[in-house]
């Protein structure tokens, strides 16, 4: 049952249980369910599901959504909570149990299945407190991230407001909008002349802090090409480099997607779905010819429609997203680094917003934004440029410091000096 107003739950001693899970069916007419822990299917949450697919989101959509609907399930479950009768006491105290609780370590599916080896096997990858030595780049923390609890809160706001509008919830949203937006839109009265203000909108949403996009430097990025044992991975990362594709969108490419003569790979773009073909180096198509000869050796499948883009283990599966970032950590693991398959999208970006001779509307076209000002971010200089030109600066003070001023015009050096007890 829900708790009264007034009373306080222990989240101090609170843990979120692994019961229930989000299932892949693999079909494309309902790719994801939500089950209880009796392996029912969720009924609120497969209609909701139904509508996103309606509104054209993508399964990956659906995916992130509900994740985040899992673990408000878990969280009601254990509360003995209905799911239509969570007030903003449950929606409250979630919110102050992602704030402060640890996220859950799951074990590898290894180490599931053989225990007994579990030593032998992969480890969880463990949570970095501090910025990495290579790369300068925070890693996962102990706790919720608030990008990670803002999309929590986003998800769990929209799925209530469709229930509430189709008549299947609660009388109240649980994850209300935020007091100064209860009696007025957001940017109400805007003024045309000036730019649009970023409103708060959830009542618990939190304020996520603006991230520069990090680059990779040319010589850690040859570094980290040298890491790798494939061609397969040499050619995914020269193309994701040079066309500053999304993951996803190169992984999904097709065999018939590739243009060795006009050196163009195209992609599905992320949001519109759209078709787009984008320039790709030279030295891309090198690799990508070894690797597609190394399957032709193994039998690969062939066709127009096949994917590009296969696992080097058989039985040979089509490379995924989860495949392809487990190849990159393999060669961070080498290095000491923690760079990410996005972290190539914007090494990308700085290579050509940093080229004079290529005007910002194409990089903007290349990269798929929808605004300009999103491709602009790629002007600023990058962190590792800052520290460097920064510290330059301290050196040219310091070197300043240790060599005394020159005399004016009409003195002798060498009087000053025997003058001041100098050398003469």
């Amino acid at each position: 049952m829900a708790e009264p107003l007034g009373v306080q739950r222990d989240l101090a001693c609170f843990e979120l249980p692994e019961i229930g899970r989000l299932h892949e069916t693999g079909d494309q007419w309902e790719p994801y369910q939500l089950l209880d822990p009796e392996e029912a299917v969720v009924l609120p949450a497969q209609i909701y599901f139904a509508d996103l697919q309606g509104a054209s989101k993508p399964a990956t959509t659906i995916r992130s959504y509900g994740m985040d609907l899992l673990r408000w399930f878990r969280f009601l479950w254990a509360e003995d909570v209905q799911w239509n009768e969570a007030t903003r006491v449950e929606a409250r105290d979630f919110s102050r149990w992602m704030t402060i609780a640890n996220k859950p370590v799951r074990a590898h599916w290894r180490n599931k299945m053989k225990p007994v080896f579990a030593a032998a096997g992969p480890q969880p990858r463990t949570a970095i407190r501090g910025p990495n030595p290579i790369t300068g780049k925070t890693g996962p923390g102990l706790k919720y991230a608030e990008s990670t609890r803002s999309h929590s809160e986003t998800t769990l706001r929209t799925f209530y407001d469709f229930h509430i509008e189709e008549g299947t919830g609660p009388i109240l949203n649980p994850f209300p909008l935020d007091r100064s937006r209860r009696a007025r839109r957001a940017n109400a009265h805007h003024n045309p002349m000036e730019l649009f203000r970023n409103e708060r909108q959830g009542r618990y949403r939190p304020r996520v802090p603006k991230r520069q996009p990090r680059r990779i430097p040319d010589e850690m990025f040859n570094a980290l090409f040298a890491a790798l044992k494939h061609n397969r991975d040499r050619a995914l990362l020269a193309a994701w480099v040079s066309t500053g594709a999304r993951a996803q969108e190169l992984l999904s490419s097709s065999q018939d997607d590739t243009d060795p003569g006009q050196q163009l790979i195209t992609v599905i773009r992320k949001g519109t779905r759209d078709s787009q073909a984008l320039p790709a180096s030279p030295d891309t198509f090198v690799w990508l010819r070894l690797y597609q000869e190394e399957l032709r050796q193994m039998d690969a499948p062939r066709g127009r429609h096949q994917p590009l883009w296969w696992t080097l283990r058989r039985p040979l599966r089509p490379l995924n997203y989860h495949a392809a970032r487990a190849m990159l950590n393999r060669a961070n693991d080498l290095l000491g680094a923690n760079w990410s398959i996005h972290d190539l999208r914007h090494t990308a970006s700085f290579r050509m917003a940093g080229d004079r001779q290529l005007p910002l509307a194409h990089v903007q076209w290349v990269l798929g934004h929808a605004h300009l000002s999103t491709t602009e971010i790629y002007l600023a200089a990058g962190i590792d440029d800052v520290i460097e030109e920064v510290l330059a600066h301290h050196a040219r003070r310091a070197s300043q410091t240790e060599r005394p001023p020159a005399p004016a015009a009409g003195y002798n050096p060498v009087s000053l000096g025997v003058l001041f007890g100098g050398r003469q």
